[in-house]
This record gives C-alpha cells, sequence and structure tokens, in this order.
C-alpha cells in the first residue's frame, strides 16, 4: 500500500486518536489548574457538547464520506490545484497551505459574526454559559457542514497534497481545543506564545458578552491575522476572572446546555 493509500485509509482514526490525545490532555489541566470557576456542573455542559460533537461528526462522514483529505488526494490525482501546477517542494506547500486554510478560517469567522443569518448558527459556539475545552467543539451541524463547504472549496483550488490536510485538520482542532480550554499559562509565556499562536486567555476574550471585545480575537490557530486586520483585543475589561462569557439573554440551562436546545436555538 503507498503512504497516500495508507493515509486514506487510516485517516479517520488518526484524526479521532488525536482528538481525544488533546482532550484528555487538555481536560486534565482544566482540573488541576483551572482559569475561572465553572458557573454550571461539567456533566451537564460536556455531555451534551459532546453529543452535539458526536452528531456532527457522524453527519460530515455520512455527507462527505471523502471528507477534506480524501478530496484533497482526488485533486491531486487529477493534477488541478495551484499547487499541483507549480509543484513546489512539499515542504513549502506544506507551509503555506496551512497559512492560507487558516486564513480562510479566520475570514470565514469574520463572516459568521457579521451576517445576521450565519450569526444565528454561530451564537450556538458563543451561547455556551462556562468556557473550556468542550467549547472548542460546540458547533451547530449547519455552521459545521457550511464550513466543510468552503474548505473542500478552497482545497480544490490550492490543490494542497492529502498529507498536509491531514496536519492542517488536525492542528486545527488541537488549537480550538486549547485556545478554549478553561487554563492560563504564565503572563511571560502567554505574552511570547501569542505572537505567533492564539493562547486560552487571547481567544476568551473573543467570548465576552461585551460586543466590542465579542468582535475581536477572531483567530484560531495563527495569532497574526487579528493584528494584521486589526480585530486584536489584548485582555478583556474586566479581566480573566471578571468577564462575562456567553450571550445576553441566552441564560437559560435548558436551552444553552441541553441538546435539543443547541440544535433549535438559531430559530428561537
Amino acid at each position: 500500500m503507498s503512504w497516500s493509500g495508507w493515509l486514506l485509509a487510516y485517516e479517520a482514526p488518526l484524526r479521532l486518536g488525536c482528538f481525544i490525545g488533546v482532550f484528555v490532555l487538555m481536560a486534565l489541566w482544566e482540573w488541576h489548574s483551572p482559569c475561572r470557576r465553572q458557573r454550571f456542573g461539567r456533566w451537564l455542559r460536556w455531555s451534551n457538547n459532546l453529543a452535539l460533537v458526536a452528531l456532527n461528526s457522524l453527519l460530515l462522514r455520512w455527507l462527505f464520506p471523502l471528507a477534506a483529505v480524501g478530496l484533497a488526494q482526488s485533486v491531486a490525482d487529477s493534477g488541478f490545484g495551484l499547487f499541483n501546477w507549480l509543484n513546489w517542494p512539499l515542504w513549502l506547500e506544506g507551509v503555506l497551505a496551512v497559512v492560507l486554510l487558516d486564513l480562510l478560517i479566520y475570514l470565514q469567522h469574520v463572516v459568521f459574526h457579521k451576517v445576521p443569518l450565519l450569526w444565528r448558527l454561530h451564537q450556538v459556539h458563543h451561547a455556551d454559559p462556562d468556557y473550556d475545552v468542550t467549547t472548542g467543539a460546540r458547533f451547530h451541524p449547519l455552521e459545521i457542514l457550511l464550513s466543510m463547504l468552503l474548505k473542500m472549496l478552497a482545497i480544490c483550488l490550492l490543490g494542497p497534497a492529502a498529507v498536509v490536510v491531514l496536519l492542517f485538520e488536525v492542528l486545527l482542532n488541537a488549537s480550538a481545543m486549547f485556545n478554549h480550554g478553561n487554563v492560563s499559562l504564565p503572563a511571560g509565556v502567554d505574552r511570547w506564545l501569542r505572537r505567533l499562536l492564539v493562547t486560552p486567555d487571547m481567544h476568551r476574550v473573543h467570548h465576552s458578552r461585551i460586543p466590542r471585545e465579542t468582535d475581536s480575537n477572531y483567530g484560531f490557530a495563527l495569532a497574526l491575522w487579528d493584528r494584521l486586520f486589526h480585530t486584536y483585543t489584548p485582555e478583556p475589561e474586566a479581566g480573566q476572572q471578571g468577564m462575562q462569557i456567553g450571550l445576553n439573554g441566552r441564560d437559560d440551562p435548558r436551552r444553552v446546555c441541553r441538546l435539543d436546545g443547541l440544535l433549535s436555538m438559531p430559530w428561537r
């Protein structure tokens, strides 16, 4: 079996293994050194947030059996896409593809905030009354589907190698769990690290109930986009401990924590 065939055969367990590994590490970190005291019990939120993750994963596998990695291999086999035409070294293609795909995620995130119909979907993510590793994977199924379609379009146009797409998917998922973690790095480490990557303290500002703070710090993996496009807010007005997480008017636990409430939220 070729390496590309092996990659396609084991793409799902590889991604699942990385997800579980990062999730467990972040959960242990949160348990040992939480940044903020949680408003609700972990069982209520985690059971429903993770049920939404499972639903989204099954839906993606059913509607897009090839997924992003399989599509990348099909595009490569057809010779279509920018990187297939340029035929640059894999390492250079990998760096550029990861940067460009991360820029796409940043721009998509901004659009989901600015377009009212898309915000109805994205508010499921922001309505989480607490902020921890499960928040990073809590998205409405329709948002997940739209995001996948946009990512697949980008893959068709760019033509990155399948291994590059797999690395980006792992990086994106790991970054989302890391920067949504209920943890805090030492001030010096955070200040240094957020020059390159989005840290928990940096992204937590984005989940503030203050609109001008919600409309900032859109990045998921690379931190440079918020500085480049002037959407960067260093710290919340009330501080990391005093800031209020969630959305105003979205406080009923039955509607913001339970799976049925999350699925129906865009239409309420």
